[in-house]
């Protein structure tokens, strides 16, 4: 998923759902790991989903390569999903693992732009968008829009990040005091420049669009040491993107702290430490048709 503003190449978790490709490969690679790392997470959401039956027709807006998809096929088994994404890629390494898995006649993916003419998408009795709503230039028209879509009585399940995870120990003796948080400092400025809609409180604006909430939750992540390896992968991948936005705001000493983490063949690397974390928050609004 990528978007025609330059911050979606670094807003990793989420899943735009219109622009050109971008860093196609390395986005894909970020939102598998995010996946892998996050899955019990992910389960717990979908678990919780105030659902007064199994759907059986289910809209994963903004799919990405598939978190969302294959954790509403696993915890509901009798439903077909309707994925759509702005990216073939993603769709397409989706499509893998779903055959991987042994679930590809229950998966059909649309590739669409959300701004733009809205897809057919049938009458689902559930709608899944996992950080992509943020990314949209009239959010506001996508809700109404999903709420004309959803079959009667259907639910909206909306998830966002409440920010950038992050990774490094806040005390660490070996790093820049403060280095982490500098970074997020610098990309929380990025995206209330370039990404309004981020962090909105999506309550008020499902209620407007004729939803009423049933159910918000805040989901709180914090995974300490030990980790497994792919938590070091994540987190080189995050803060390598994490740089692109936001190097020319910092100063030379913290740029050259950064580019030692993100040095795969120093012995300061990242992936050589055993203090991570993955410390990170995302908001899940449930709201019903009615």
């Amino acid at each position: 998923m990528t978007h025609t503003s330059p911050h979606a190449a670094h807003d990793h978790g989420a899943h735009p759902v219109h622009g050109p490709e971008h860093d196609a490969d390395g986005q894909a690679e970020i939102l598998d790991l995010d996946a892998e790392v996050l899955a019990e997470h992910i389960a717990s959401i979908t678990a919780w989903l105030p659902v007064r039956a199994d759907p059986r027709h289910i809209v994963d807006l903004g799919c990405g390569t598939g978190a969302g998809t294959l954790a509403l096929l696993k915890r509901f088994p009798g439903a077909e999903v309707t994925a759509v994404d702005t990216s073939a890629g993603h769709l397409e390494r989706l499509q893998h693992k779903a055959e991987a898995a042994g679930l590809a006649d229950r998966v059909r993916t649309v590739q669409a732009d959300l701004d733009g003419a809205w897809p057919e998408l049938g009458t689902p009795e559930l709608v899944w968008a996992s950080a992509s709503l943020h990314h949209l230039a009239d959010p506001d028209r996508t809700l109404h829009q999903v709420h004309d879509t959803l079959a009667p009585d259907g639910l909206f399940a909306v998830v966002e990040l409440a920010g950038f995870p992050r990774f490094l120990p806040e005390d660490a003796p070996a790093d820049r005091p403060g280095l982490e948080e500098r970074c997020h400092a610098a990309l929380d400025r990025h995206h209330a420049e370039h990404m309004p809609h981020r962090g909105a409180d999506w309550g008020p604006k499902l209620t407007a669009a004729g939803f009423t909430v049933e159910g918000e939750r805040l989901i709180t992540v914090n995974l300490g040491p030990p980790h497994t390896e792919a938590v070091g992968r994540y987190a080189l991948s995050s803060l390598t993107r994490l740089r692109g936005s936001v190097a020319r705001a910092l100063t030379a000493e913290d740029l050259t702290a950064l580019d030692r983490l993100l040095d795969t063949g120093s012995p300061h690397s990242i992936l050589r430490r055993d203090d991570l974390t993955v410390r990170t928050e995302r908001s899940v609004w449930a709201a019903r048709r009615t």
